[in-house]
């Protein structure tokens, strides 16, 4: 190792003319695994660094530098990537072997291409495949079924059982097809993203509450006026300039606000609530006032910008729209499993009743939306799971910990009840009946309910995060094994993931898988590409965006400047 060391800052004082052969030939190893290394990352990379990059003249310059040869672009999306997909295909097969079961994850059901991969047990996630969105006119009508069964039958293709599958979480697509799914195999509990679920919160909110109409509304009329009146905005420029060091145009949102997506009037919004003293000192100028003389316009958004009432419509809509938002973000960073939404959503209420009486709005129309929403995201899984996962279970008055009936409601109990007894069968289904009522009636060990329950501060956001994800599966399995068949439920339902957030296609990836006119080895190539970025990304537990981060990275500079 200290000979490396030192090698390496051989190599480090010798930039400006190739490495000797003389120090080749006294170390070569890390010369030798350099380039291996160095190609592997261009594969695991492919959709953000291009394979055509070994080719670039600075790269060819830089490896003949520090004595390495030139990397073949043609090996490189050859043989190179061939054996490296083997690889990348027998590692996944062998997971998908050794798990007992698994959650089929379908992102992308909306967009060029579907994005399917495999969450397991043991908390970890496994890309399958990627599939081209057929026309709608092309595709049949129980054309998602086909795909998810076949999908199904495909990751369970060593064991020849279907059952594997514990259910199928998918994104943006209608509840009914999975509804349909879970009629025909009784052992599937299908899931709709949570993600996009909350998402949609905010478009009820805007078609049902007045306030976001009105704020969207008398923003795009200030921010029309004064991007259009070259006086006026001139004077904002310059307030702008001495608050925030730039000056800048106000996004205008185009409408309707009450229907639909809500983002583009949200950025709307923001930028009014960034310019709010820029725009209160412009409309003060003597300049201004003259303006207003001759321009009515200009006297109405005078007396919007120095109303309280404006400020207050602007600030409340923009706070539950972050606040849903932030929620969104969270999710996607966190991946809950399907145990944790009926105390996810029972915050959010919490929350919104809270901005309810902050903002004097209304609280029973908001809470009715939130109601609604919550109403169509809902799955019996839900209760069931948080029922049966230790990680909630609540210390009664003597020294057992109970799952926590208290806080469901009477149907979301029969919905427990209804459940359990279909993912068993039906010899079973008095027994699991029996063992259910005496988990609830006795619960947990205090010793291993405890440390089901540790938490410990997240390393990268200081959150105090459960200590092992695994615990609450291992319970079920080693201390709780008298249930045998309550116990079988229990572990399929409680790893259960209530996002559909994984691995997402470049822009440059889709346009390999879809480009028309493309040949079937340069497809082919492209999904053995995409498979081994894929994996490579979720084996690192890197769920973010690429393109997400770089925009992040991009708005954070701009703010800098």
């Amino acid at each position: 190792i200290i000979s490396q060391a030192n090698h390496s800052s051989t190599i480090g004082s010798q930039v400006a003319g190739p490495v000797s052969a003389r120090t080749f030939a006294q170390n070569p190893l890390p010369f030798l695994l350099i380039n291996p290394l160095l190609a592997d990352w261009f594969l695991e990379s492919s959709g953000s660094a291009s394979l055509s990059a070994v080719e670039h003249p600075k790269l060819k310059n830089f490896l003949r530098q520090v004595g390495l040869p030139e990397i073949s672009r043609a090996d490189l999306a050859g043989a190179r990537l061939d054996t490296r997909f083997a690889e990348a295909r027998a590692n996944a097969t062998a997971r998908f072997r050794e798990a007992r079961f698994f959650q089929l994850v379908a992102d992308g059901l909306r967009e060029q291409v579907i994005t399917l991969s495999v969450n397991l047990p043991n908390d970890t996630s496994v890309f399958h495949r990627v599939v081209p969105m057929p026309a709608p006119a092309s595709a049949s009508p129980d054309y998602a079924q086909e795909l998810f069964l076949d999908a199904a039958s495909s990751v369970s293709a060593s064991s020849g059982d279907i059952r594997h599958c514990a259910g199928v979480i998918a994104d943006r697509f209608g509840s009914k097809t999975l509804r349909d799914l879970e009629t025909k195999h009784h052992w599937m509990v299908n899931l709709t993203c949570q993600v996009h679920g909350l998402s949609r919160l905010v478009s009820d909110m805007a078609r049902e509450l007045p306030l976001f109409n009105n704020a969207a509304s008398n923003c795009a009329k200030i921010a029309g006026y004064f991007n259009t009146t070259p006086s006026v905005r001139a004077l904002l420029h310059k307030h702008q300039v001495q608050e925030h060091g730039h000056a800048f145009l106000l996004p205008i949102a185009a409408p309707p606000y009450n229907g639909g997506e809500f983002a583009a009037a949200f950025v709307m919004l923001e930028s009014i609530l960034t310019s709010a003293r820029p725009l209160q000192l412009a409309v003060l100028e003597e300049s201004y006032k003259v303006v207003c003389i001759d321009d009515p316009s200009a006297r109405e958004i005078a007396a919007m910008v120095q109303n309280v009432a404006f400020w207050t419509e602007v600030e409340a809509t923009h706070s539950v729209v972050k606040m849903i938002m932030d929620l969104v973000k969270e999710m996607e960073t966190e991946r809950p499993l399907v145990g944790q939404c009926p105390p996810l959503w029972e915050d959010l209420r919490g929350k919104v009743r809270g901005w309810c009486r902050k903002f004097s709005v209304e609280a029973a129309t908001a809470m009715n939306v939130v109601e609604r929403r919550f109403r169509k995201n809902y799955h019996p899984a839900w209760s069931a799971a948080f029922i049966l996962d230790p990680l909630y279970l609540i210390k009664d008055g003597g020294r057992r910990y109970l799952p926590p009936f208290n806080y469901l409601t009477p149907e979301q109990e029969k919905d427990v009840d209804r459940l359990i007894t279909r993912l068993v069968s039906s010899e079973e289904a008095h027994l699991v009946l029996m063992e259910l009522m005496k988990w609830r009636s006795e619960g947990l060990d205090p010793l291993y309910a405890q440390a089901v329950q540790v938490r410990q501060p997240d390393p990268s956001t200081g959150k105090m995060k459960i200590a092992n994800k695994q615990s609450s599966r291992l319970v079920w399995e080693t201390c709780l094994s008298e249930f045998k068949s309550l116990g079988k439920v229990a572990v399929r339902l409680i790893f259960l993931h209530a996002t559909a957030k994984g691995f997402k296609c470049t822009p440059s990836m889709t346009r390999w898988l879809t480009a028309p006119g493309s040949s079937a080895g340069s497809i082919g190539r492209a999904h053995r590409l995409v498979f081994i970025a894929a994996n490579s990304k979720l084996e690192r537990r890197d769920f973010s965006n690429d393109d997400d981060k770089d925009v992040s990275c991009s708005q954070k500079e701009t703010m800098t400047c």
